[in-house]
């Protein structure tokens, strides 16, 4: 995807150092973790199936993993070298999870994904990439019928005069309107979401970096 900052050549020099956690951006325990807390809190049980969008090297994997049962998990991701570093390096039990359902997926198409999917979760994945991404990626999740709740962050901006700007998020990220790391205003979000046939709620945990935890239902 030409909009995102990371790019072939990116992942091969990165992972070859052995950074597959610090691609990610790091704070990988409490990250991973306030992703399953979001989750659970959204009903996700053992029998559900999740889809982990921009899913890296497994940082939520590796705890949903266990957590549901074989066969559940399926995630996406712009390179499919992480994932498959994140699932050499960081799953107990690594044939909890085939790899081919480890699916390099750049374009929010979900190719292959199958319609089994009950929750879906794009954690930090939006912030870096221009918000009509996000509309692109509320579309495409339409096509699983089974689909409850997906859950999503981003960076928001409290208004347009201040979105045009670079802003300092709560935990002192800057963010910017036209490059990334991105912010948009809520009412954008709620915009896309009812574009493309979603409810968007905004939650009121609080996140690593300062994102917004957003959980939409089908309308």
């Amino acid at each position: 995807m030409a909009a995102s900052p990371y790019d072939d050549a990116f992942y091969a020099r990165e992972l070859a150092r052995g950074r597959h956690r610090e691609i990610v951006g790091g704070r990988w325990d409490e990250t991973g973790e306030a992703q399953m807390v979001a989750l659970r809190a959204a009903g996700l049980l053992p029998g559900h199936t999740l889809l982990d969008i921009g899913a890296g090297s497994l940082r939520l994997g590796c705890k949903a993993v266990p957590y549901l049962e074989p066969g559940h998990y399926w995630a996406t991701d712009a390179s499919r070298a992480i994932l498959l570093a994140g699932h050499a390096a960081e799953l107990a039990d690594p044939a909890r999870l085939d790899p081919s359902q480890l699916i390099e997926d750049a374009r929010f198409d979900f190719p292959g994904v199958p319609d089994t999917i009950t929750h879906a979760i794009a954690f930090a994945v939006f912030p870096h990439l221009p918000m009509a991404m996000l509309r692109r990626a509320m579309t495409g999740l339409r096509r699983f019928s089974r689909l409850e709740r997906f859950l999503f962050t981003v960076f928001l901006a409290p208004d347009a005069v201040t979105a045009a700007r670079p802003y300092r998020q709560p935990d002192g990220v800057v963010t910017h309107d036209i490059r990334p790391p991105y912010h948009l205003l809520e009412a954008d979000v709620h915009g896309f979401a009812a574009q493309t046939g979603w409810i968007a709620t905004r939650e009121t945990m609080r996140l690593p970096r300062g994102q917004v935890l957003f959980t939409a239902v089908p309308a």
